[in-house]
């Protein structure tokens, strides 16, 4: 059961119903069944085959809509890469999936080095194309062609890369049915949604949560809003306009969306439920949202990239369970087990395994792209290895009493202090460093470095931060920068990275107390 075929029928069901709404443009199923067509036969045309892999540096458009189902429709599969990314951390990905072609946006400029390194792909630029670069509108433009009808067992979708605590990022595969069982099957029965409703995504479409309401909207037959970038403003005035029904986001937003909700919440009266995932969502946030917005539905969920929804709360879940994520959805298996690999009793404390059946059929991944060895180590009889400790309650509920080894969650992204670490370090001038993460009152999280220099070198927060700033996503970057004489270690030599988190807030009312003792 693969997507593009899904939305061929909607646009037979439904041809004049809008699919795509972005800004001024409004694109019916079948005008958006027609271009999908005719950029597949581009790509087709550029060498583009089954199995092939197509980089999509691009923000959120219609075009990143098309270039999904297009891809798709060849039997390839889509490496979504958000464009805050750095050229940088693109060269890795793409060196990684050796991509038969590349889209991103404007004239490629600051991508040079990544397309010279990858002589083998197909330039594609959304914009004014550059040197022998192909224009997307020129796809747009082709002659339909018949595409060759695929076998069944090609079912790769995409690739979305995640990092970890080694810092080189791992490219997960999801398939057309995890896709379809977890947005489309599962996502409807449980949160009530259908084709009458109107989809609003604020965040990228190149993330997998971003990507989730995508194909809630065009799985079911509804019509999916797109916002090029989030705006507060903006995005209250979309729902106003828009009628939309269903918005998808992260805590981060709807803490940013709260003031202008609250000048005027009937500017949100079309909605009727929002479903939000990402880090932690604090039990005073959801106060003041249902208190603005009485009618709308809320609902949190506990989701990985390389499982999709894992556990939810219901609305009326909400405060009578705030501390947990929720329970497992119907069909996930969830176990909490200690370090021999046995079930702990209710209540305890254990690393957290999830199983939905064969991997790669319903909402778990297939595996890592071209690692064997990393998907031997994650996924074991099935079940996937999350690395977070839980705890299960007698009733269900599940509890995350510790995330992934070293990852923090700031305005709805993961980001692993490893890959934080290891660009730190990478400057000539400093010996280690290790980073920890903070309460922030608007992000959820921020990033705290702690740097140990080389003998004798003086460093500076600003040197640090444009050294960084080249190599890793500007929401990674550290937003406290400490200088230490030495790192703290145990009789091993390894961090102490509990004792660092003890020391932030103490050093950082310290900083505050200096400055402000400062001479105006």
């Amino acid at each position: 059961m693969r997507l593009e075929l899904i939305l061929r029928a909607q646009a037979v069901r439904h041809p004049q119903k809008i699919a795509l709404i972005c800004g001024e443009e409004r694109i019916s199923y079948a005008d958006l069944d027609r271009r999908i067509a005719r950029v597949a036969s581009g790509l087709r045309r550029l060498g583009v085959r089954e199995g092939d892999r197509v980089v999509l540096f691009l923000p959120n458009s219609t075009a990143i809509v098309e270039l999904f189902f297009a891809v798709f429709s060849l039997g390839a599969i889509v490496v979504p890469v958000t464009t805050r990314l750095t050229p940088h951390e693109l060269g890795y990905i793409c060196q990684d999936s050796r991509p038969a072609a590349i889209v991103y946006e404007n004239d490629g400029a600051a991508l040079a080095g990544v397309l010279a390194a990858n002589p083998q792909a197909a330039r594609i630029c959304v914009g004014t194309p550059a040197g022998d670069a192909i224009a997307f509108a020129s796809l747009r433009e082709e002659e339909a062609i018949p595409l060759p009808r695929l076998p069944a067992a090609a079912d790769d979708a995409i690739i979305m890369y995640t990092s970890g605590t080694t810092g080189r990022p791992k490219g997960a595969i999801i398939t057309h049915s995890n896709v379809v069982t977890q947005h489309c099957f599962i996502n409807a029965v449980e949160w009530g949604i259908s084709q009458a409703d109107r989809f609003l995504v604020t965040t990228p479409l190149a993330h997998r949560t971003g990507f989730a309401r995508l194909a809630n909207a065009l799985t079911l037959g509804g019509t999916l809003i797109i916002m090029t970038k989030f705006d507060p403003r903006q995005t209250v005035e979309t729902i106003a306009r828009e009628d939309v029904t269903v918005a998808g986001m992260v805590p981060t937003v709807c803490r940013m969306l709260l003031p202008e909700i609250a000048a005027d919440p009937s500017r949100c009266a079309s909605l009727r439920r929002i479903v939000v995932t990402g880090e932690a969502f604090p039990v005073e946030l959801k106060r003041q949202l249902i208190a603005l917005l009485p009618d709308v539905k809320l609902v949190s969920f506990f989701a990985m990239t390389e499982i999709g929804g894992v556990t939810s709360l219901s609305h009326e879940e909400q405060f009578t369970h705030a501390s947990s994520v929720g329970r497992p959805t119907p069909g996930v298996e969830v176990r909490v087990v200690d370090e021999a690999g046995a079930d702990v009793a209710a209540g305890e404390a254990g690393e957290l395994l999830v199983r939905v059946g064969e991997p790669g059929r319903y909402s778990v991944m297939r595996g890592y792209y071209n690692r064997p060895e990393d998907t031997a180590k994650t996924i074991e009889d099935g079940w996937i290895r999350t690395g977070d400790m839980a705890k299960l309650d007698a009733e269900g509920y599940l509890t995350i009493v510790d995330r992934k080894k070293d990852m923090i969650l700031s305005g709805g992204f993961n980001i692993y202090t490893k890959e934080v670490e290891q660009a730190l370090v990478s400057h000539s001038g400093v010996a280690d460093a290790a980073v920890v993460g903070m309460p922030d009152p608007i992000y959820g999280e921020a990033v705290v470095a702690f740097i140990e220099p080389m003998p004798g070198v003086v460093l500076h927060d600003a040197a640090i931060l444009d050294h960084v700033r080249t190599l890793i996503a500007g929401y990674k970057k550290p937003k406290h920068i400490f200088m230490v004489d030495a790192l703290p270690r145990n009789s091993l030599g390894k961090v102490l990275k509990r004792d660092l988190r003890e020391q932030v807030d103490g050093m950082i009312a310290k900083r505050n107390e200096v400055k402000e003792k400062r001479p105006a």
